[in-house]
């Protein structure tokens, strides 16, 4: 028992000495916690501090460095609102050194205001005393003379004209040759260029009025039982069939090229086809007509695609393709307006004008030509109608108004397309006349040159290009020459027809003859 009582005790005092160690050992860890808990906390605040001081530099740094800025900006506006300050005083002294001068100027404008009405006034004055003193002289004169103030007149103005005459005739000489020498060179420079640059070729297409048989045997097949077949022809195409004792040759007679056209084909393919009789007649002619239609709108759209001019409405190309089948002196319709188009779009880029402009306007100047044998009016009235039907610019209307004169041209361009026509129609190849025609037009060239006073001898040459005068030395001076000329060409203008453009020449020619013996 007391054996166990010391165990227990023992053991008791081992544990309360266990617990003191632990004591003692937690006392000693808690001092170390709570030095190094106080180190950190004293680093941290000196970290802190270093921080604060850190923050604190670098902010008066940074105002200090902002303070240099604005007073750096502040700097510039002043230096920029002296400059303007400066500016605006020199402008200030410049208005009020023309303000002074205006002022000076008015002055000066009063002062001669002043005079001129003074100078005015003793003018009119003056005149009423030359009046008057003219009035006196003239019933002195009358007195003197036996004649009336309107005979004295009449008599003066013959004096006065006769002498005048010379004087404006000089002028005209003078006028003539300054504006020649002015736009010649522009106008050859420009027009040479045109055609140098127009490569189409001049051959000329002609609509084809006769067809040629195989044989004479196929007259009859065309004429068919009591003439069946070529009443159905003529019924189906509208146009004349004229067969006559001419071998291998029917002629196809009608005013619209169209119809001859389709009357011409059909009877080429029923011949081909060798099987004519009312029935395949009608089928033909309905076929070729409906390919017509076709072949009219390919023709004006790919006229429209080559010059380049953009869109265009779709009855005007129908229009376009039209004139492919319509001549004029032997000149083709469509060719001739595509060179009127490349002549003046090629003028007009020489100028610098709207070339696609000038292009339309040549392509459609003559479109009225597409209509005039299925409607009453010139070609010029209805191509300016059908123009302005479908909206084409004011421009073209006018171009095709003026092309030939029966209107003014109201823009450079509507000009250009009068000359582009010119240039076409009067080349070399471009078209043919009837000798009757020609006979006629050279007769009347050289009655109008003869028919002025002065005037010996008149002669129509280079195919009517040119009328050669001769004039009469005793008659007619260098001076008056340019007078005569002058008429003859505005007689010709007002009188004639004619395709391009007539040299006036006129030669004063004075011999003299002696004989040696």
């Amino acid at each position: 028992m007391p054996h166990i009582t010391a165990a227990i005790f023992a053991g008791i005092v081992g544990v309360l000495i266990g617990i003191g160690i632990m004591l003692i050992a937690g006392k000693m860890g808690l001092d170390r916690a709570r030095e190094k808990s106080q180190d950190i906390l004293d680093e941290a605040n000196s970290k802190a501090e270093t921080t604060v001081r850190q923050a604190s530099l670098d902010g008066k740094q940074q105002v200090y460095e902002m303070k240099l800025q604005a007073e750096k900006e502040l700097k510039s506006q002043r230096d920029r609102i002296q400059a303007t300050e400066n500016k605006l005083v020199r402008r200030e002294d410049n208005l009020n050194y023309r303000e002074e001068n205006l002022v000076q100027k008015e002055k000066k404008v009063s002062d001669k205001e002043k005079l001129a009405d003074s100078k005015l006034a003793n003018l009119s004055k003056m005149e009423e005393e030359l009046q008057q003193k003219i009035d006196n002289q003239i019933i002195v004169l009358e007195r003197v003379a036996g004649m009336s103030q309107e005979d004295a007149k009449k008599e003066l103005m013959q004096i006065v004209e006769k002498r005048t005459e010379k004087e404006i005739a000089q002028y005209l000489h003078e006028q003539q040759e300054e504006a020649e020498t002015k736009a010649a060179d522009n106008a050859r420079n420009i027009i040479s260029l045109a055609i140098q640059r127009y490569s189409q070729e001049e051959t000329i297409e002609r609509t084809v009025s006769t067809v040629t048989l195989p044989s004479e045997e196929m007259k009859g097949r065309i004429i068919g039982r009591e003439g069946r077949n070529i009443k159905a022809i003529e019924q189906a195409t509208g146009v004349d069939l004229i067969i006559d004792d001419t071998p291998d040759i029917i002629t196809v007679s009608c005013f619209d090229p169209i119809r001859r056209e389709i009357a011409r084909q059909s009877l080429e393919i029923l011949m081909k086809d060798g099987r004519i009789q009312p029935g395949r007649i009608e089928e033909v002619v309905e076929k070729v007509t409906r390919e017509m239609d076709e072949t009219i709108l390919k023709i004006g759209n790919d006229a429209v695609f080559q010059l380049g001019i953009g869109r265009m409405n779709k009855e005007l190309i129908k229009l376009v393709g039209r004139l492919r089948f319509r001549y004029s002196y032997g000149q083709n319709g469509l060719e001739h307006s595509m060179e009127v188009a490349a002549f003046a779009g090629m003028m007009a880029a020489e100028l610098g004008l709207n070339q696609n402009l000038a292009k339309r306007a040549g392509l459609l100047h003559d479109i009225g030509k597409a209509l005039d044998f299925e409607q009453e009016g010139s070609h010029v009235e209805l191509g300016a109608r059908v123009a302005k039907k479908y909206g084409e610019n004011a421009i073209i209307v006018n171009s095709i108004e003026s092309h030939h004169g029966d209107s003014e041209p109201q823009d450079i361009i509507a000009v250009l397309v009068a000359a582009a026509d010119t240039l076409s129609a009067a080349r070399p190849g471009a078209r043919y006349e009837s000798m009757e025609g020609y006979i006629n037009r050279l007769e009347m060239l050289e009655k109008v040159a003869s028919g002025f006073d002065g005037v010996d001898k008149a002669f129509a040459i280079q195919a009517g290009r040119e009328v050669r005068v001769l004039v009469k030395p005793d008659k007619v001076d260098d001076i008056g020459m340019v007078k005569i000329a002058h008429d003859i060409r505005e007689k010709i203008e007002n009188e004639m027809t004619y395709p391009g453009q007539i040299k006036v020449t006129l030669i004063r020619e004075v011999r003299v003859q002696e004989l040696a013996k």
